[in-house]
């Protein structure tokens, strides 16, 4: 996002987007963290409650690392929720559940963003002001941003979320040695990131999830305009 000012310059169109970047670092990603802490809360770990999780206060969450890669790259991360898995009454249905309401919350997000975009959209074709047209590109990067946000958490790698929910399937045995090399493989993910090895497969799934939702957000719409 931030780059893109850089490699191509400055326009109207990468400015919304560094705009609507800098939304989702202070108003969706609290959101993303905030159902985490919901559902552990829920299913019986007062571990984010008392540590101050179970909040949508952005400050509560930010990680500024996180917060700077998803306004370089387009993909970042906040402040982990801290869980105790042991006051789960099923240890790994707990976690996996826990670690899917992130990206859960990331895609339904971007559903409503893509319900706006569509509106934006509609009302720009009749009256075609700036505002409209700043709104429709606004709405659709932070749709966009969700999206990317969801499937790269969902990669099955620690500390990614993807990884406590493939833990389901995983011998706790082979899981625990995994963990034990999650600080190096998050630097090895961030390498891959920031080199732009991951665009590819990462951009290629984004954009078949953003045609599906689109395709179910614009359904009524179709229905109304005929």
């Amino acid at each position: 996002m931030l780059l893109d000012l850089f490699k191509y310059g400055f326009s109207l169109e990468t400015l919304i987007g560094v705009l609507a970047s800098i939304f989702v670092i202070f108003c969706t990603l609290p959101i993303h963290e905030f159902a985490h802490a919901y559902v552990a809360t829920k299913l019986g770990d007062p571990t984010p409650r008392l540590s101050g999780r179970l909040t949508l206060n952005p400050l509560a969450h930010i990680e500024p690392i996180g917060a700077l890669m998803l306004l370089l790259f387009g993909f970042g991360f906040a402040k982990p929720v801290n869980v105790n898995f042991r006051n789960f009454k099923n240890r790994k249905r707990g976690m996996a559940l826990t670690a899917a309401a992130g990206p859960a919350a990331n895609l339904i997000m971007a559903f409503l963003f893509l319900i706006l975009m569509i509106i934006f959209t509609i009302l720009y074709s009749r009256i075609g002001t700036i505002v409209l047209k700043v709104s429709f590109w606004f709405f659709k990067y932070a749709a966009t941003i969700n999206i990317y946000l969801a499937v790269f958490n969902l990669l099955p790698v620690p500390p990614l979320d993807g990884s406590r929910i493939f833990n389901i399937i995983l011998p706790d045995r082979l899981y625990y040695k995994l963990m034990q090399y999650e600080r190096y493989i998050v630097w090895a993910v961030f390498a891959l990131l920031i080199f732009g090895w991951l665009d590819i497969p990462l951009t290629f799934i984004s954009s078949k999830l953003y045609d599906l939702l689109f395709k179910i957000a614009y359904l009524p719409f179709k229905a109304f305009l005929g």
